[in-house]
Parts: C-alpha cells; structure tokens; sequence
C-alpha cells in the first residue's frame, strides 16, 4: 500500500520577486494569505524565505524571526513550517546554523553542499545535526545528485547524520536562466536508493519549467512525496504563467489523488516523520 504523498509548496525561495510575478509573497503578511491558500488547496509543509526590508534573501535571525511568528500565530498548525538555510553565495555554515539554534522552527531545510562543504566540517556538523535531531526539528536534506545522495549515505555510515528523524530533498536541475527539468533526471536519484535504502528513507522531489508537474507525478509514482510552487517555476504545463502558488499545489493534488494515493496533512506528518 502506498503511503500518503507530502506536498510542500515553496511560495518564494531565494531569488525571485514581483518583477517576475506580481502574487509572489515578499512580506510576512503575503506569506500568510498564500500559506493560507496552498494549505487549503492540499499543501501541509511550507518552504519558507524570508526577506528584508529590500526584498533580497535573508537569514538573519530577525527577518526571519518576523516571517516565522506571523504564518505560526496566524496558521497555528494548520501547516508545518520549514526554515530554508540556503546560503545564496552569501552566508557559511556557522551563519545557517546560528539561525537554526536561535529559531528552533518545527522544520528546517539544509544543503548537505553547503553545510558540510568539505571534510574540515564533519566534526561540527556532527554535533548540529545531533542537536537538530535532539530538538525535535525534521530536518530535510537536500541533494543535488545521485553523488550527493552517495555521499549522505556516507555521512550516516560515519555517524556525521542521524539515522532517522529525517526526510531527503532531490533536486532536478539548478537556478539557471531558462533551466527545464526532465522526469528522466530522477533515475539516477532512484538507483542509488535501490542499492542501499533499507529502510525505507522518506523524500521528496523539486524541479524546474513548465514539465514541473510532470516530474513530480514521477516521484509520486515511486511513492516519493512532492515540492512545488514559485521557487521552481512559475509556469504551468502548457507554459503559460500560473496565477499562484496555490493554483500550482491543487493541480498537484488532483494528480495525487487520481494515482490513488491519499495526502499527508499536517498533522499526519508530524505522526508519521516525527515518530520516535
């Protein structure tokens, strides 16, 4: 039987703004009024970016201190919140950490390649990881290749990661002018499961341009859960622009449903990914 599906929705990400859509959510109070409306639609986590007073991607801790009180007071737990830690070129490990330790939101999102950029970080990120995992915060990992994964397996066997507590992010692509991802780019990620994953490690699938939903329905497929939203893409599949992220969750929903697979909610997800 298969388990139920996650959608996260990822409302704004890092680089984005209104210039190139007018409904993507900069402050705290758009956040809001889209988390509200992806978590009708079907989504039960949210990705979320905060900004400053400018717009641009911030990981201080009070920008996103301001986004993280105002969706949890507004949503309580209607949905789950992850913190991304992504650097963008401008933050290190110590900075993406600090906000973790100093926030403690229910989820948090980490770059293994940016978190753990060579050997010289083991040693710390062992000890942040073990925290997280002590914390109660579901960390997500997130992979941008099959070497990527290879190398997460890696960190587990040389206790860097806990074993559990955990959820896995594939990435199909990269933030590239023009990127279009293809459902074929998630056989690599799928082999490298085969040859070492028992049990059972729960992840979910990203990607890029208007095959968006495409290649998640293909990790639905394989009983993977899904990201979508303005992060990613901005299109639907016919390449005409959607209207907002919430419309982009529901058509991902319908496709859920139809495979016959039922949705995780909120609270679902802290029973079943948060257990133990």
């Amino acid at each position: 039987m298969s388990t139920p599906c996650l959608i996260i929705v990822a409302p704004n990400g890092a680089r984005r703004t209104k210039a190139d859509h007018p409904a993507l959510p900069i402050s705290p109070a758009e956040m809001v009024d889209e988390v509200a409306a992806c978590a009708e639609a079907g989504a039960a986590m949210v990705h979320l970016h905060a900004r400053d007073a400018e717009g641009r991607h911030s990981l201080e801790i009070d920008d996103n201190a301001a986004m993280l009180k105002q969706v949890t007071d507004q949503l309580g737990d209607q949905v789950i919140v992850q913190l991304t830690t992504e650097a963008v070129g401008i933050y290190q490990p110590p900075q993406q950490m600090e906000l973790i330790r100093e926030l403690q939101p229910e989820a948090a999102s980490f770059a293994l390649r940016e978190l753990i950029p060579d050997d010289s970080w083991l040693e710390q990120a062992a000890d942040f990881f073990g925290w997280v995992r002590s914390r109660g915060i579901l960390a997500q990992y997130i992979l941008y290749s099959a070497d990527d994964l290879a190398r997460y397996y890696r960190l587990i066997d040389q206790g860097v990661l806990p074993t559990d507590h955990h959820h896995l992010l594939f990435v199909l692509g990269r933030y590239s002018q023009g990127q279009q991802s293809n459902p074929q780019e998630l056989l690599p990620f799928l082999q490298q499961l085969e040859q070492r994953q028992i049990p059972t490690v729960p992840w979910a699938l990203c990607a890029f341009g208007q095959r968006e939903q495409q290649c998640l329905a293909a990790a639905c497929s394989f009983d993977g859960d899904a990201r979508v939203g303005f992060e990613n893409n901005l299109l639907r599949s016919d390449g005409t622009q959607a209207n907002n992220n919430a419309e982009q969750v529901a058509q991902l929903r319908q496709t859920i449903l139809s495979m016959g697979r039922e949705l995780h909610s909120a609270a679902s997800v802290r029973q079943h990914y948060k257990a133990g």
